[in-house]
């Protein structure tokens, strides 16, 4: 009988612990993405923290074909980043997985979604 009341009652702890964790991450990719571009005086770092998951993000200071894009994308989180040549997640792409991912700087850059 000891037993059985033991084992519910650490039932119950773990459920209570389960529903009181926060859910930040069920729609963002925990952790940073950089990138590298030129604002005009000298290679600048780009940075998104915690980006939302499914969604497109055309990076801001490449969004203007008239500008070079980025490029040396690093990807620190814990999802899969699709990067795209172009903006609004259009053109050629490439995956990054999670966790430490990157190219070099031949890979050019100007939109990205996280998986």
């Amino acid at each position: 009988m000891r037993r059985s009341v033991t084992a519910v009652a650490t039932a119950l702890g773990a459920l209570a612990l389960a529903v009181a964790l926060p859910a930040s991450s069920a729609g963002a990719a925990t952790g940073p993405f950089s990138y590298v571009y030129d604002d005009g005086t000298g290679p600048r770092m780009g940075l998104l923290a915690d980006p939302p998951s499914w969604e497109c993000i055309t990076l801001p200071e490449v969004a203007d074909e008239a500008v070079p894009p980025a490029h040396t994308p690093r990807n620190y989180t814990a999802s899969t980043a699709t990067v795209f040549a172009g903006a609004d997640c259009t053109g050629d792409y490439f995956n990054l997985r999670p966790n430490g991912g990157h190219a070099s700087e031949r890979l050019k850059v100007r939109s990205v979604v996280f998986s």
